[in-house]
């Protein structure tokens, strides 16, 4: 099909499900325009202090082999084979650790900032593909498939682009604010109490890493935790979960003092690692955790949602990335075998992906508790043991959640069932076994 007698694509936003998908379609031979609110990271500075860095594991590295670059995209990341846990006053060596998978299985870690640079630079390399940085959204005319975007620094120079629109603009994302004004569309959104504050460990004076390399760093303190992501370069992306208000949260700390007491009580032994501390606290906003839920995520083939513009989740699974990736591949798959139909290429996606979309989020607030509260519980180290010893027992039925989340491509909405499944199963086979043992003992005694 010549490409005049293709769809246009209108993306809106450039982050990683953004560039990516327009980085696809354009390989595709769809003609694509790129709009962002940012300046362009291939030229300028990487935004700082709101990112949380991203744990990419066999979704979303499949989602970037389908660009062709694995190899050189996956040299971004750090490989993380295990937690390390960091109890209390660990200073002494007090940090347990806990195998991700089999042991040999890793996620990576990955600067936010320098992948997006890199998926960008592959949209502006394909060939069909426009992109326009500095221009903020101000108006989406669902209906004439039409977006109105100005100069984000000055409010001027308005212009409009016209094509299939893609939403791809996040949380809070202005197309998806258009189809929220349409009757019969679904919407919620749900904030954590928690908000998050992204610091910094830097590498030693001599280059070599002030923490473990290969291993996701967690404080768990109860009611809230921090953790530690290695970059390439030997630094760490430290994030601060804390409540918002009350004891412990973020309206606590309001000085150098505060803040200096706080961490010397909670998290001595990575106070010394981190010589920007009080700077990086108050110089760094505190940023929302949100879990969005809307439907349907398409208007008659003229506009579709995608990533976290359709279903924003909290960042405790590691999986908000890597879902978003699998968005891209599905959406791109349903568009190749249906371009002239694209209500039903829309419908197919949608479909596909909202079940699994729901099945993650629920998925992400559930483990939120348990790295927060339960990861360093002997009972917690006991259950992660047997389940293991059960995956090696019983390769053919037994398969822990956490690996089938992070290290297959089965649907979350399937691994969630089949968790679920295997554990309704283990109660069974537990209660028998109760029940025999007691009947048994009861006979016992009785013919005595």
């Amino acid at each position: 099909m010549p490409n005049q007698e293709r769809p246009r694509f209108l993306v809106v936003g450039g982050g990683l499900v953004g560039s990516m998908v327009a980085a696809l379609l354009g390989r595709e031979g769809f003609p694509v325009e790129l709009i962002d609110r940012r300046g362009d990271p291939r030229t300028g500075q990487i935004e700082a202090g709101r990112s949380i860095n991203l744990a990419i594991s066999a979704r979303g590295l499949n989602g970037l082999a389908a660009l062709n670059a694995n190899d050189q995209l996956l040299a971004l990341g750090v490989p993380l084979y295990r937690r390390a846990i960091h109890a209390r006053h660990s200073a002494g060596g007090g940090v347990a650790y806990q195998a991700y998978g089999d042991g040999r299985q890793a996620i990576y870690s990955f600067s936010r900032g320098e992948l997006n640079r890199a998926l960008v630079g592959a949209a502006g390399a394909t060939p069909n593909v426009g992109l326009s940085f500095g221009r903020r959204c101000v108006d989406v005319d669902l209906e004439a498939g039409t977006v109105a975007h100005v100069d984000a620094g000055t409010g001027a120079d308005r212009r409009t682009s016209r094509g299939v629109i893609i939403g791809a603009d996040g949380a809070f994302s202005a197309v998806r604010s258009g189809l929220q004004k349409r009757l019969y569309q679904e919407y919620s959104q749900s904030f954590l109490e928690h908000g998050y504050k992204e610091l910094y460990v830097p590498a030693r004076p001599d280059g070599s890493p002030a923490l473990e390399m290969n291993a996701m760093h967690i404080w768990p303190r109860g009611r809230f935790m921090m953790m530690a992501m290695a970059n390439w370069d030997h630094s760490f992306t430290v994030t601060l979960y804390l409540p918002r208000t009350g004891e412990n949260g973020f309206d606590r700390l309001t000085t150098p003092g505060d803040v200096q007491g706080f961490f010397e009580r909670e998290f001595s032994d990575a106070v010394p690692l981190m010589p920007s501390l009080i700077e990086d606290f108050f110089a760094n906003p505190t940023g929302a955790m949100v879990t969005v839920r809307t439907y349907p995520w398409q208007v008659g083939g003229r506009a579709v949602l995608i990533g976290d513009a359709a279903h924003a989740i909290v960042p405790f699974y590691g999986q908000g990335v890597n879902c978003g990736f699998e968005d891209v591949l599905e959406l791109v798959d349903q568009i190749k075998a249906n371009p002239g139909d694209l209500t039903l290429a829309f419908d197919r996606y949608q479909q596909i992906r909202k079940p699994n979309a729901e099945a993650i989020a629920d998925l992400a607030l559930m483990n939120f508790h348990e790295m927060r509260d339960q990861v360093a519980s002997p009972l917690f180290l006991w259950k992660k043991r047997l389940e293991h010893l059960l995956a090696l027992a019983l390769p053919g039925w037994y398969r822990p959640l956490y690996p089938m989340i992070a290290f297959s491509l089965i649907p979350y909405a399937e691994a969630r069932a089949r968790a679920a499944q295997q554990a309704a199963t283990l109660r069974r086979i537990g209660w028998s076994i109760g029940a025999l043992i007691t009947v048994s003992i009861a006979w016992l005694l009785l013919s005595r």
